[in-house]
């Protein structure tokens, strides 16, 4: 059991079961079970996904060693380095440029990067390198072997490989006639343009889609500049960059995503808005919100993602604390009154008004929004999109509402005195009104719709609370490590005069493979809850300014957005840089 054999040719499960068991990583007993699960029956799975199939056991702890550690354990072995494939990182352009499909499938390896001197190639299959002297002559450039997992290598080569060659055919189908601000004339060349139900275009765009699922973006973005087109995903708030292409090609694709959004595909030199409802991997349907708008070199695209298992969560998954998730709880069960939900944009205040509507929408109550637009399609509301070109707005939807029998009213934004006192008057006829503003803190909403028009005494007589929100990145589970460093000290310095009592378990971001380096793995939300209370009406009547307001909101159980973040810091779910970064100052 103890022999190692000779590191050459390809891989064969009898051999790896050697080489962990000669490692130590496996016990004998552990050996013998796995030879007798092999042998009954051949297969033509990669030896590693073949011992991940039967559940390979580590001797010092009895772990299960999936795909991933088998594989770093190959890489290791090798004396090679391992790599997780991060699909957002890889030029797929230049990699089919490489080799062909056919070739990179023959020997089961993938280009992941090329430089003007070096290709790095994966493989999973480190002892087999008669293709290196080829694919370094051929490129004249060295190669760089990497060990990566079989099934990423066979998943990334049938689809990188896939989407060059759809790429390719729909820039060969024609080149751009664009609506470039600084439009290229040349003479004798044909300005054919692409078709957008063109298959290859059909195709580019069918991938767009479910890489951006499989990615978790929430926004896609279609972006034309003088040279090329660019197509960025925004993760956890923050855009990458994912592929580089003809502005023939992007042209198309906004074509293409226009008509299936019921939009004007020949206008391109106004905003649009449209819809899309589709599909993700698992089956599930996703809504998505276009908007156009021309620039400089074109059209520009962005499509917001609304997939309904993250858009309506319950509290605790939208990061409430038990201190303001019973508040809040308490206030939109009251009958009749206003609830605002404010801050800028991006920072989900619609995730956290369609959640709260879901919640309380039964089976008894009406529930009807008026929206600009309508963010995702919810069977449990009736829902209306205002259309300001028929002159149907907030105010005008808010008044045909009225007369449609609700309980609950949700008003996507009021951005006017018409939209403001059309809301108090829903509220003062027995109406409960939800709606959002921007406003930079939850008693700054009181000061804004004074500023609207609307009288202290209607706001006293209709405001309930306010609700003001961040979103900040959450560390990553998976790579995350106590941080040394932090002092409960310096996080109380951050907050003063507020106390931090209770946990204190701070983390720094390390970036692994599964955050992609980047420390963090999702976002949660920050809340400031302002309730109104006698007191604060109070205020409202003798002294209505922010800070007075503030410092009444916060004797009435408040607690301010950086300090809802510095508790989540101490509690080891975010670090401080993300939460000054996201919050106004307390002062």
């Amino acid at each position: 059991m103890n022999v190692k054999p000779a590191p050459t040719g390809p891989l064969d499960w009898r051999s790896l079961v050697l080489w962990l068991h000669s490692d130590g990583v496996i016990s004998t007993e552990e050996a013998h079970r796995i030879n007798a699960r092999c042998a009954q029956a051949e297969s033509a799975q990669h030896p590693l996904v073949r011992l991940a199939s039967v559940s390979v056991r580590r001797a010092v702890d009895g772990k299960a060693l999936d795909i991933e550690l088998l594989t770093q354990w190959l890489a290791k072995r090798a004396a090679l380095d391992y790599l997780r494939i991060d699909p957002l990182k890889v030029d797929v352009g230049k990699v089919a440029d490489t080799m062909s499909a056919a070739y990179a499938e023959r020997h089961r390896i993938l280009p992941v990067q090329v430089t003007p001197s070096e290709i790095v190639v994966a493989t999973a299959e480190p002892f087999l390198i008669d293709w290196v002297a080829q694919v370094e002559r051929q490129s004249r450039r060295t190669v760089r072997r990497v060990v990566a997992s079989p099934q990423d290598i066979h998943r990334y080569t049938v689809e990188f490989f896939a989407l060059a060659k759809s790429v390719r055919a729909a820039a060969k189908a024609g080149n751009n006639a664009g609506s470039s601000f600084e439009q290229l004339v040349e003479l004798g060349k044909t300005n054919k343009q692409l078709d957008a139900n063109d298959q290859s275009v059909v195709q580019v765009v069918d991938w767009l889609w479910q890489y951006a699922f499989d990615q978790r973006a929430s926004d896609i973005h279609l972006e034309p500049r003088r040279e090329q087109g660019v197509i960025r995903f925004r993760i956890d708030g923050v855009l990458h960059p994912v592929y580089q292409m003809p502005m023939g090609v992007l042209t198309a694709m906004t074509a293409r995503i226009k008509l299936l959004g019921r939009m004007d595909v020949v206008e391109r030199r106004r905003p649009q808005d449209g819809r899309i409802k589709t599909r993700n991997p698992g089956g599930d349907e996703i809504e998505m919100r276009i908007s156009t708008l021309p620039t400089a070199f074109g059209e520009k695209m962005v499509m917001r993602i609304f997939d309904p298992d993250t858009t309506v969560k319950d509290l605790d998954a939208l990061g409430f604390s038990s201190h303001d998730a019973q508040r809040w709880e308490a206030l939109v069960k009251r009958p009749t009154g206003i609830i605002l939900v404010t801050g800028p944009t991006g920072s989900g205040k619609t995730t956290t008004l369609y959640s709260t509507l879901k919640r309380i929408a039964t089976e008894e109550v009406n529930v009807s929004t008026v929206e600009d637009p309508i963010e995702m399609i919810e069977p449990a509301f009736n829902q209306t999109q205002v259309q300001p070109q028929l002159d149907f707005g907030f105010p005008e939807g808010l008044r045909a509402l009225m007369r449609q029998d609700p309980d609950i009213i949700m008003v996507g934004e009021i951005r006017d005195q018409q939209t403001a006192e059309m809301a108090v008057q829903a509220a003062l006829t027995g109406h409960l009104v939800f709606s959002s503003l921007h406003t930079n803190d939850a008693p700054s909403a009181v000061t804004r719709l004074m500023e609207l028009g609307v009288p202290p005494y209607l706001i006293n007589a209709t405001l309930l609370g306010v609700l003001a929100q961040r979103l900040v990145r959450t560390l990553c589970p998976h790579c995350k490590l106590p941080d040394a460093a932090a002092t409960r000290e310096a996080l109380a310095e951050v907050v003063k005069p507020w106390q931090i009592t209770g946990a204190y378990k701070p983390f720094k971001a390390v970036g692994c493979v599964d955050c992609r380096m980047t420390g963090f793995l999702g976002r949660m939300g920050l809340y400031e809850l302002l309730v109104v209370s006698e007191a604060f009406k109070e205020k409202v009547n003798r002294e209505p300014n922010a800070d007075a307001l503030k410092r009444q909101a916060v004797q009435d159980g408040m607690r301010p957005l950086r300090l809802a973040g510095a508790l989540r810091v101490a509690e080891g779910l975010t670090v401080l840089e993300e939460v000054l970064s996201s919050t106004p100052p307390l002062a």
